[in-house]
């Protein structure tokens, strides 16, 4: 029994380990994808219903050509802090393409309750000033 929990366990962190590196590889393949910022300011008993939100929508933004990636993360010195990470093939094919999709109204409608706890929703260019650790 300790194997096969073992084996489930090791498979489970080579998929998402696939998973990570095949979207990075997406990602270096396009280099000029835009990076949607969305900060949204949650109080503490909001905080597990709006990452079930997320969690929900997710596979939305998986399912969408549009989409490279996203990740959610949550503030340390400010915990209603959460900053909302996509990466979109371009500004307008998210604004043009996704937003038209049949893929949007699902998403929105998991995250609209947290809509009036956005304090910034833009759009932002890469640049060639990077590094990341392998």
């Amino acid at each position: 029994m300790k194997q096969i929990i073992l084996l489930l366990f090791v498979t489970g962190c080579i998929s998402i380990n696939n998973f990570a590196q095949t979207n990075r590889n997406n990602m270096e393949k396009k280099k000029n994808y835009s990076v949607e910022i969305i900060r949204y300011n949650i109080a503490t008993d909001q905080q597990k219903n709006f990452e079930q939100a997320y969690t929900n929508a997710a596979r939305y933004l998986q399912s969408s050509p549009y989409c490279l990636g996203y990740k959610v993360i949550h503030g340390k010195e400010e915990p209603n802090h959460y900053i909302v990470v996509i990466h979109w093939t371009s500004m307008e094919e998210h604004l043009n393409g996704f937003r038209k999709s049949a893929d949007f109204m699902p998403f929105l409608n998991l995250v609209r309750p947290y809509y009036n706890n956005i304090e910034e929703m833009k759009h932002y260019d890469t640049t060639a000033i990077e590094w990341e650790k392998e």
